[in-house]
C-alpha cells in the first residue's frame, strides 16, 4: 500500500512538472476530415487563437477516412503528452455504433478536453413544396407510405442517423435516400426528386435567407439562434428529439490531468473571444465550451444512442 501511494505521488509529481512546461513544442491537432468543411475551419480557427495564448505552434493536421477512423487511430496510440490532440465529434460516437470494430475504443483511449461547438440539424423543403411544417410531412408520409423520401448525404453521416432517428420516433414509413454529397442533395430537392432534406445548418443558411429553400425545423431541443422563426422538432411534435452535430477536443488516454485541465482551460477561453463567437454563429455553429466531464457524458451518451437505433432500426454495421 505504501508503495501504491509512493508511485501515485511520484506519478502526481511528474505530471505537475510536465504541465509547468508545457507546451515546450508545436502541437498537433488531427481532424478526420478533409479541408474546407465546417470541422475544418472551426479546428483552424480554435487552433490560431490557442497558437497565440499557449506561446507554441497548433497545427492542424487532416486525416481524412470513413468515420473519422484514421484521425482517431493515430490520436489513441499517440504519446499521452498533449502534444497531439484529436478533433473529436459526434462522427465519433456514430462510428462506434455503425462499424463491427475500431482499430481503438472511443470510451476508453482518450481524455476528453473540452466541447468547442455544435451545429444543428434542419429540415429543409423547396419554396415551392406543399409542406410547411413537419406534421405536414408526417401526414404525407403516413398517407403515402414508402413513396415520401428523405434526402441526406451519405450513409452514416449525422444527416442520415438523424433522419434515421426520427422515422424510428415518428413511425413514418419514409425511405431515406443518401447522397454524395450536398450540391446533390439540392439539386434533388428542387428537382422533387425527394420531398425533404436533412442537412447542417451551415451550408443552407444562405438558401434559406434567399428563400429558395424553406427551413420547417431545427433538430436541437432549443431554436437555432440563426433562424428563430423557425420550430425544432419537439416544438413540431417529434418527442425527444434533440441531436445535433458537435465538435470538441480530446488527448490520448492517460494524458496528465492538469495538461487536460491546462487545454480546457485554454479553450474555453478562446471560445469567448466575440470574434470567435461572430465567426462561429456566421457558420451556424453555436459555440459551447464546457468541462472534460460534460464532454466525456455527451460522447457516451451519444454512443449509447446510435448503438440502440443500429440495433432497433436493423441498421447494417460495416
Amino acid at each position: 500500500m505504501i508503495r501504491f501511494l509512493m508511485v501515485l505521488c511520484i506519478a502526481m509529481n511528474l505530471g505537475t512538472a510536465a504541465a509547468q512546461t508545457y507546451p515546450s513544442k508545436p502541437i498537433r491537432l488531427v481532424v478526420g476530415y478533409g479541408p474546407g468543411g465546417v470541422a475544418d475551419i472551426t479546428a483552424r480557427l480554435v487552433a490560431q487563437k490557442l497558437t497565440e495564448s499557449m506561446g507554441q505552434p497548433v497545427i492542424v493536421e487532416n486525416r481524412p477516412s470513413a468515420g473519422g477512423i484514421m484521425a482517431g487511430d493515430l490520436v489513441a496510440k499517440a504519446d499521452p503528452d498533449g502534444y497531439t490532440l484529436l478533433h473529436l465529434n459526434s462522427g465519433n460516437a456514430i462510428s462506434a455504433a455503425s462499424f463491427r470494430k475500431l482499430p481503438f475504443d472511443v470510451k476508453k483511449d482518450f481524455e476528453t478536453i473540452a466541447n468547442m461547438g455544435a451545429v444543428d440539424f434542419v429540415v429543409l423543403v423547396d419554396k415551392s413544396s406543399d409542406i410547411k411544417t413537419m406534421a405536414d410531412f408526417v401526414a404525407k408520409a403516413r398517407a403515402n407510405p414508402g413513396k415520401t423520401n428523405i434526402g441526406t448525404v451519405s450513409i452514416g453521416s449525422g444527416q442520415h442517423m438523424a433522419a434515421t432517428l426520427f422515422k424510428s420516433i415518428s413511425g413514418v414509413d419514409a425511405p431515406v435516400v443518401p447522397y454524395k454529397a450536398t450540391p446533390a442533395l439540392f439539386a434533388a430537392l428542387k428537382g422533387k426528386d425527394i420531398d425533404v432534406v436533412f442537412e447542417v445548418v451551415s451550408p443552407a443558411l444562405s438558401l434559406i435567407r434567399g428563400g429558395e429553400l424553406r427551413a420547417i425545423a431545427v433538430s436541437s431541443g432549443k431554436r437555432f439562434a440563426g433562424l428563430p422563426d423557425v420550430p425544432t422538432m419537439m416544438e413540431s411534435g417529434v418527442k425527444d428529439f434533440d441531436v445535433n452535430a458537435w465538435n470538441g477536443l480530446a488527448a490520448p488516454a492517460k494524458t496528465p490531468k492538469a495538461i487536460i485541465d491546462r487545454l480546457n482551460k485554454e479553450v474555453n477561453a478562446v471560445l469567448a473571444l466575440p470574434d470567435v463567437q461572430k465567426r462561429f454563429q456566421d457558420l451556424g455553429i453555436d459555440p459551447r465550451g464546457g468541462t472534460p466531464v460534460e464532454l466525456r457524458n455527451k460522447l457516451f451518451s451519444e454512443v449509447d444512442k446510435w448503438t440502440s437505433l443500429v440495433s432497433t432500426m436493423n441498421m447494417e454495421r460495416q
